[in-house]
């Protein structure tokens, strides 16, 4: 295995765990330890080759909702009224003056989500799963999953940086 999947399962781990455990840190240690590990979550999956699957079907999901509503629930409760956040989103250079409101918790339990079903992958230590597993996780970043954590990055630093200058 080469070590940018090594590097990229290995903050896969971290970010996951980082959610799972939210409710162990105060507020603010939370988003630092976020603030630091989203960037190296975000280069990680930037940095891994496209890569042909090994097998025909796409890996099996091990998320439950339980699990998702878990990551969400804790968040939201971690972050109180510190969750919402106003996002405009360009697409492709298509401007939209529709403001909408997003949640921190929404996109770390959809992050959450993806990154989780890679990690128990790996667990399964059967190559061909977690080979597929890596390519499913990154093609999900290309498509979705890359937005939402740079969405939540801007809105944790925003928040970050309000309560230091208060």
């Amino acid at each position: 295995m080469e070590n940018s999947t090594i590097a990229f399962v290995t903050a896969a781990v971290q970010t996951c765990l980082l959610i799972e455990k939210c409710s162990e840190y105060e507020r603010s240690e939370w988003r630092e330890q976020m603030l630091r590990l989203l960037p190296i979550l975000y280069l990680r999956a930037r940095l891994l080759e496209p890569e042909e699957r090994m097998m025909d079907e796409d890996p099996q999901r091990f998320v439950t909702e339980e699990d998702y509503n878990y990551a969400l629930v804790g968040i939201r409760n971690l972050l109180g009224s510190d969750d919402a956040y106003i996002d405009v989103f360009v697409d492709r250079g298509i401007y939209t003056d529709e403001v909408q409101t997003a949640y921190i918790s929404e996109g770390l339990a959809d992050i959450y989500q993806e990154l989780k079903d890679l990690a128990a992958a790996f667990q399964t230590a059967q190559e061909a799963i977690m080979h597929d597993a890596v390519i499913v996780c990154r093609e999900a970043f290309e498509q979705h999953w890359g937005q939402k954590l740079l969405a939540v990055m801007r809105a944790l630093h925003a928040i970050q940086n309000e309560e230091l200058t208060d």
